[in-house]
């Protein structure tokens, strides 16, 4: 049997990753699933974990998220949220069955809701459970081991992120603001539901705001030492 981690970068999988090396040592697979659109953050972060694990990490790609998008000619949304079934669970399912028997960690907490299911029917394990482990058990764990992560660790043109974290893309990354805009005109759809808040959509219109002074509340062009370092809300791009 192989022993595979997959590791999005979020800080349960990071804590989880390295708390297994230490107390339960084995012949660990370490995965990610990489989309073509992760913030240069992220990459770097996924470098910095295969020093810490002293292992390699295997990069699963099934394309890009733009090579996607313009195969579909459609932009992923809460009602079709096929980014991740295509580009991580599947890629994922695929590997471990290729190479089965196989066991897959998953980083669900004691204190979140228990879950079957999420890689098909490939054996999961559930370290934390185990563990009983809860999301202060993980911070903790990370700060004493000095281990950071990423403000992002999903995609930059994510539908599901905030009006802050969409200025901080143009503020930060004005290229990838400017090809998600494109990509928008190129399909006709918008990145941001219409009826989602009381800002416009096209991100076209939401840049004129920024470039005006457009300030979404949570955000602010000062560094603070006291940001949430995981504003992503999707569970696949975070464990």
């Amino acid at each position: 049997m192989i022993h595979v981690i997959g590791l999005s970068g979020g800080k349960d999988s990071t804590a989880m990753a390295l708390r297994l090396a230490e107390i339960e040592p084995r012949d660990y697979t370490y995965l990610c699933t990489p989309t073509g659109n992760e913030p240069a953050a992220m990459l770097e972060h996924w470098r910095r974990l295969e020093e810490l694990l002293e292992r390699p990490l295997i990069r699963l790609e099934a394309g890009t998220l733009e090579s996607l998008i313009l195969e579909q000619n459609a932009l992923p949304s809460h009602r079709m949220r096929w980014c991740t079934r295509r580009l991580k669970i599947a890629p994922t399912i695929a590997y471990l069955e290729a190479r089965a028997p196989a066991r897959m960690y998953v980083g669900l907490r004691a204190d979140e809701e228990e879950r079957q299911g999420i890689y098909g029917n490939v054996d999961c394990d559930f370290p934390f459970r185990r563990w009983g482990w809860n999301e202060a058990d993980v911070l903790d764990y990370l700060f004493r081991r000095g281990v950071t992560i990423p403000a992002r660790t999903d995609c930059e043109w994510c539908y599901d992120q905030t009006l802050a974290e969409w200025r901080r893309l143009w503020r930060d990354n004005p290229a990838s603001y400017e090809r998600a805009c494109e990509l928008e005109r190129h399909t006709g759809h918008t990145f941001r539901s219409p009826n989602r808040d009381t800002q416009p959509a096209p991100l076209v219109l939401l840049r004129n705001k920024f470039e005006a002074g457009f300030l979404p509340r949570g955000d602010s062009d000062q560094l603070s030492l006291f940001d949430d370092p995981e504003f992503h809300k999707c569970r696949v791009c975070s464990l």
